[in-house]
């Protein structure tokens, strides 16, 4: 009980943290953005979100357990998106800076000068981070269950840290999030280097994990393991890496639109491609689990469960509080993110009190909508999967949208993104076998083809670029307010 109370304690006060000191937030734009000029440190936190989260506690440990060094395609992915990042979110910024974006379906709208193409975008961006935001809850809800071993404490800590975070949400918006995401990751780096010190001393070091796998389960240490081999390897990592490395995760753009600059962007990128080499450390307790867990052992279950085993109950408590703060984090920018692109983009309201009413009603809704999805059983690895599928097909829109001179038209890019996530919907949910292949891998082939068919109809039809801007500024304009272009995003 009293490791029960601990972490529900735990919960409340990072949930408080957001909250305490912080004014409320009465204006979306401030909400979401703040007043563009977040400074390094704190944007490198919310840039940080996605390196460690539930998955990387929880799910990552777990497709090492089973898949072995299959689990690093998350290192590489993670990586490899560093490196796009740190071209494409200064580009994102500027434009969003000069013309008022708030979401990532106002640069759809902006760029290619369709309203209806950013209403697909904010309609897809909102469905598809649904599965994300559920990721979340479960994983904690599963990280207070194998901590205190109470199923009746996970739903109390679920229902506990959803309230909290639509508080810390709705009162504070990204400055509450951004203050919160500095102890998640603090906390989650102690938690990974106590978990991995008391597995490494268990069994006789870090070498010792590797050489006993070695003996044990030879495979794991391939890219041969079932399930797990060099396809999936390679389309798991190529499909999010191509995803990140465009921003399509529409939580992801409020964080890159606040930044004070693009150089504070760039700086931050630079030194996160070598943060993500702490995922490292979920894999080699995942393998060293094949050493101690059973082979029934639920892969979601893994790095708890060895926490429990080498770890004293005070170290379990801690660990089980950054596990909280790593789902709290994410659910929080999650939400914001869906919520933005429904009030903002889908349902816009005339007033500027009624948009921050749907605003918070749609917060509200899709965290008690995530909580009640995370009641019943999920795999985590399997739903961010699905995510990344899905809003990849968001990637050749943007980068078509990137240059000056934008060539393709707003219904061809429509067309190719309807064509993508109908694949990988149809895939995931009529369960078609693909063997090892990711789904949004295969549904970038005929996305990429609907939108040349479409383009070469257009231009045929005597359609003509979308836009132009080499006119009217260079990309220096961009950072100076006197040579501002305005566009209309309504």
């Amino acid at each position: 009980m009293s490791l029960q109370i601990a972490i529900v304690l735990g919960i409340v006060a990072i949930g408080a943290l957001g909250i305490v000191g912080r004014k409320r937030q009465k204006d979306l734009a401030e909400w979401t953005v703040g007043e563009r000029d977040m400074p390094k440190w704190t944007a490198w936190f919310l840039q940080a979100g996605e390196s460690l989260t539930t998955f990387s506690f929880l799910g990552l440990a777990g497709v090492a357990f089973a898949g072995g060094v299959s689990g690093v395609y998350a290192v590489g992915y993670l990586t490899m998106s560093t490196i796009g990042l740190y071209f494409v979110t200064p580009r994102l910024r500027q434009l969003g800076a000069n013309r008022d974006y708030l979401t990532m379906a106002d640069f759809f709208i902006d760029r290619f000068r369709s309203p209806v193409l950013g209403k697909i975008v904010a309609l897809v961006g909102a469905l598809f981070l649904i599965p994300y935001l559920q990721l979340q809850v479960t994983g904690l809800g599963l990280i207070v269950e194998l901590a205190t071993g109470s199923s009746s404490a996970r739903g109390l800590a679920m229902v506990v840290a959803s309230v909290l975070v639509i508080m810390f949400v709705l009162w504070a918006g990204i400055k509450g999030l951004a203050r919160v995401a500095i102890l998640k990751d603090v906390l989650m780096l102690v938690a990974l280097a106590v978990v991995l010190a008391g597995v490494a001393f268990s069994l006789g070091g870090i070498p010792e994990v590797f050489a006993k796998v070695a003996e044990a389960d030879p495979v794991l240490l391939t890219l041969n393991a079932p399930g797990f081999d060099a396809t999936f390897f390679t389309t798991a990592m190529l499909v999010t890496a191509i995803g990140s490395c465009f921003n399509t995760m529409p939580h992801l753009w409020p964080p890159v639109l606040a930044a004070k600059s693009g150089a504070v962007l760039r700086s931050n990128y630079k030194w996160l491609a070598v943060y993500q080499l702490l995922l490292f450390i979920p894999v080699t307790i995942g393998l060293g689990a094949v050493l101690v867990l059973g082979t029934d052992t639920t892969g979601n279950r893994v790095l708890l469960t060895m926490a429990g085993h080498t770890l004293p109950t005070g170290w379990v408590a801690l660990i089980a509080i950054a596990g909280a703060s790593a789902a709290m984090v994410p659910a929080g920018a999650i939400a914001m993110g869906i919520s933005t692109l429904v009030s903002h983009n889908l349902l816009p309201a005339t007033s500027g009190r009624a948009r921050m009413r749907l605003n918070h009603l749609v917060v509200v809704a899709a965290i008690g909508l995530a909580l009640a999805f995370g009641l019943f059983r999920s795999d985590i690895g399997a739903l961010l999967l699905l995510t990344y599928g899905g809003l990849t097909q968001l990637a050749p829109a943007v980068a078509l949208a990137l240059p000056d001179r934008v060539r393709v038209g707003a219904l061809p890019v429509l067309w190719g993104i309807l064509t993508g996530t109908a694949v990988v919907a149809v895939i995931t949910f009529a369960e078609i076998p693909i063997g090892s292949w990711d789904s949004g891998l295969i549904a970038l082939v005929p996305n990429l083809a609907v939108v040349a068919v479409a383009e070469a109809i257009r231009r045929a039809r005597g359609g003509r670029d979308v836009r132009d801007d080499r006119d009217v500024r260079d990309d220096r304009s961009l950072e100076n307010p006197a040579m501002t272009v305005r566009a209309d995003v309504s």
